[in-house]
This record gives C-alpha cells, structure tokens and sequence, in this order.
C-alpha cells in the first residue's frame, strides 16, 4: 500500500484563530517584559522562532536570539489557557474537518493508499494544539510527527525534520510526492518545494490562486470545500 504523509498549515488553511496567535505573543511578552509588545510584521507564512526574534528585535533588547527559548517557553505555558478565546474567537475553515476525515478514511477502503497526517505549522505545538483541539480538528492528526516554528527561523528546514519524526514512526522514507504540504501562502509552496515535496496551495488567507500558482504549487485550491477536490489535489497524479 502507498503512503503519503500530509503535512497541513494551521492558520488560514484549516481554521482561522480569530487573533488568539498575536494575543498569546502579547500576554507572553507582557509577562517576561512588563510592557505591551512592538508589533511585529506580517506573520503569514513565517515560523514563530523567526517572529520572535522579530518582536525581541523590535523591543531593543540585548541579544533577542538568545532570549527567544525563554520567551517561547513562556507562550507555551500560556496557551493552553487560551482554549475558551479559540471557541470565542476561532472557526473552522469551510471543508477543513471533512477534507482532514476523508483523507483518514482512504486507508480502510480499496484506495491502495495510506494517509499519514500531520502539521508543518509556524506556531509552537502548544498554539497549534490549543488552535485545533477546541474545534475538534486533531482526531485525525499525528501531532508527533509533525514539525513546529519553534525549531527553525526558515519553514523549509520543517520538511526535513517531519519527514524524519514520520519516517521513525512509520517505517516509510516519505521522499519526493510522499510528502505532501498543503498551505495558504508562498512560504508554505517555497518549503515544499525546497524539500522536493508536492505543494498544494489554498487561496484562504491573504493570498489568491493566481499568487500561489505563480509560487510554483503544484495543484491550488480556492478552498477546502469541495472533498473530493481536495483529495485530488492532495494526491496528485499517481491517485488510485
């Protein structure tokens, strides 16, 4: 049987947060410093050990790099609270849950593929976790084998080390088209492509289809609405 490993954005891809990133990077930041926080540029795309730096940067405090453990250490220990923002605040992105579930289910019929699921995401694990746990959106996701933005500043390092946590916890190398990255900007396209991977654009967030085709994905989406479009796209050209 094929596998295939997809890896999924958070943000814009499969829910929208309703700001609760920015407001844990606030509370973090208020905590550590005393102060309300410089704001930081677009966050579309960037990993949070990137953005953090940023925000250090912006801050003027002496050696931001070397204070970015600490300070994420911090926003993990917050996030969890920010469970009932999410429900106030979040939504699922139209066709995320059913696209997420039907990918699931492809192992139990005569599809002849196995779909591994994960999260390539900028947050932290502990905001991934916090941003999809409260909208029923995990079931279906190995959150070990994904890869976080608190282990690099550039996303397409992510590629390497999912595929590496995948690959020990599933006996497959996920090389080339067995891994698949399915995201809203041309960061999420550029790491996929940098990792040799299938990219798989959705035009959700700030970018459209015509930027993110022009980026180089290799399918792009409006949404995630139509299921069995979804699969298509995420499957490619060697599908059942």
């Amino acid at each position: 049987m094929r596998r295939v490993l997809v890896l999924w954005d958070v943000d814009y891809t499969l829910v929208d947060a309703g700001g609760v990133g920015r407001e844990l990077y606030r509370i973090a930041f208020r905590e550590m410093f005393g102060r309300e926080m410089p704001q930081p540029g677009s966050m579309a795309g960037r990993t949070d050990r990137a953005i953090a730096i940023e925000v250090l940067t912006l801050a003027g405090l002496p050696e931001p790099r070397r204070l970015v453990g600490a300070f994420q250490q911090s926003m993990a220990a917050r996030a969890p609270g920010l469970a009932g923002l999410i429900r106030e605040r979040g939504r699922v992105l139209p066709g995320a849950d059913r696209a997420v579930s039907a990918l699931a289910c492809l192992g139990d019929g005569p599809a002849g593929v196995a779909v591994i699921q994960s999260l390539l995401t900028g947050n932290i694990r502990p905001l991934a976790e916090v941003k999809l746990g409260p909208l029923g959106l995990t079931a279906h996701l190995d959150l070990d084998a994904g890869a976080y933005g608190d282990a690099a500043e550039v996303r397409a390092e992510l590629v390497l080390l999912a595929r590496s946590k995948a690959a020990r916890g599933y006996g497959s190398a996920f090389d080339g088209s067995a891994t698949v990255l399915v995201g809203d900007t041309p960061l999420d396209v550029a790491a996929a492509l940098a990792g040799g991977a299938r990219a798989v654009g959705v035009a959700t967030g700030e970018f459209t289809v015509a930027e993110l085709a022009a980026s180089g994905a290799h399918a792009v989406l409006p949404d995630l609405a139509d299921t069995d479009q979804v699969v298509a796209a995420i499957l490619g050209p060697h599908q059942p």
